[in-house]
């Protein structure tokens, strides 16, 4: 068919699909008009919640630590030279009396040696003084010699004397040199630190080795400068190993260091315990608790119940299936609970656990049978640790 043809019957049947077109649209829109609309699903957040109750806080405070012992030397030679054998490791247990580490002696032997024969020469003039002396008393006697030759030999004897005590005095010095060439503990203790090496020369007086004594123990932490105050005043100090969490010692603070640790910024704390059982080693992880009673009853919620917003520090209350936000103060922590002293009520109940997920006037579904309630009991738990 020709093109001229085909153009002719488009143009031609143009007229009727401009008029059915707008019956069409036509018929959709009210198809649409007629469809019953979709209902919106309620927004209802699953959430866990608490009933608030009074009490008094017990634990104020809790920090890490370390156990050490009370009583630590850093043990070093006399005398300086070079270390030529080491006797113990780290951690070994030692009694008083061991050896622990060896200077080579060779020198001090030779400096020994060399007193011992100046001795040797000061008791031989001594002797020999002492005979003429002794010769001249004699001839003295009998009027041979004159009172002053007499006072002369006797000037030399006591001379000879005294370069003899002399002479002693140093080869004793000596001898006790050549015996700091040993290094030995003077007190029953575990090794916990060496610092010097077979092959290393040292200077006298230079720590190669540290020793803790076995016995009184001691926890050491630091304590946070805005913190130091209140807990210097509290007596009831208590301590937990890691290891063992069950048991808790009666600990006493027996030092605190009025300047701060340049690193941490903290000022170190040492407590003592006394009764520590026998499976309390050192260098094993410790919490100290500062336990106190608060003057005045307190909320406790866990830390997961607080909620930051412009306005500060606030919580979620849970009213009529709803919640709604409530601003609260802050009167500081207990382990890892938080005390609230103002803002909510006991009997209100409120959201512990997806708080971030909630927005005024929404609705929640508290999970379980009913809200979890605290109570007094909760208040003397031993949480983490608070700083």
């Amino acid at each position: 068919m020709p093109n001229s043809e085909i153009e002719r019957r488009f143009i031609s049947r143009q007229p009727k699909i401009s008029k059915i077109l707008p019956l069409c649209i036509g018929i959709v829109v009210l198809l649409g008009a007629c469809a019953k609309p979709v209902e919106k699903a309620e927004d209802i957040r699953p959430v866990r919640a608490m009933t608030l109750k009074n009490g008094t806080a017990d634990v104020i405070a809790e920090f890490p630590g370390e156990v050490r012992a009370r009583v630590e030397s850093r043990l070093g030679f006399r005398v300086g030279g070079k270390i030529v054998a080491r006797k113990v490791d780290l951690g070994a247990v030692v009694k008083r009396g061991q050896v622990l580490m060896q200077l080579d002696p060779q020198d001090l032997q030779l400096v020994q040696a060399q007193a011992d024969a100046a001795l040797k020469a000061a008791d031989s003039n001594l002797a020999l003084a002492r005979a003429e002396f002794n010769r001249y008393q004699d001839l003295r006697a009998k009027n041979f010699v004159s009172q002053a030759v007499l006072d002369a030999k006797e000037t030399g004897f006591k001379a000879a004397q005294s370069s003899r005590d002399q002479a002693r005095a140093a080869y004793r010095t000596q001898a006790n040199q050549s015996g700091y060439t040993t290094l030995v503990s003077d007190v029953d203790g575990v090794v916990t630190s060496v610092d010097a090496e077979v092959g290393q020369v040292v200077a006298a007086g230079s720590p190669v080795i540290r020793v803790a004594q076995t016995g009184e123990k001691e926890i050491v932490i630091g304590i946070p400068e805005n913190k130091v105050e209140s807990l210097r005043r509290i007596s009831d100090v208590r301590v937990r190993i890691w290891a063992n969490p069950g048991d808790v010692i009666a600990g006493k603070i027996r030092e605190l260091s009025p300047i701060a640790d340049s690193a941490t910024r903290t000022y170190t704390a040492k407590i003592s315990i006394l009764d520590a059982p026998d499976d309390v080693r050192l260098g094993m992880t410790a919490y100290v608790s500062f336990a106190d009673k608060t003057p005045n009853a307190m909320i406790k919620v866990p830390l997961s119940a607080l909620f930051q917003d412009k306005a500060g520090t606030a919580v979620w209350v849970v009213d009529g299936g709803a919640v709604r936000l409530t601003s609260v103060q802050v009167a500081g922590p207990s382990g890892n609970d938080i005390l609230l002293s103002g803002g909510v009520a006991p009997g209100q109940t409120i959201v512990t656990a997806g708080v971030n997920l909630l927005k005024p006037g929404q609705k929640v579904n508290i999970l379980g049978d009913d809200p979890i309630a605290g109570n007094d009991s909760d208040l003397t738990a031993h949480a983490g640790a608070a700083k």
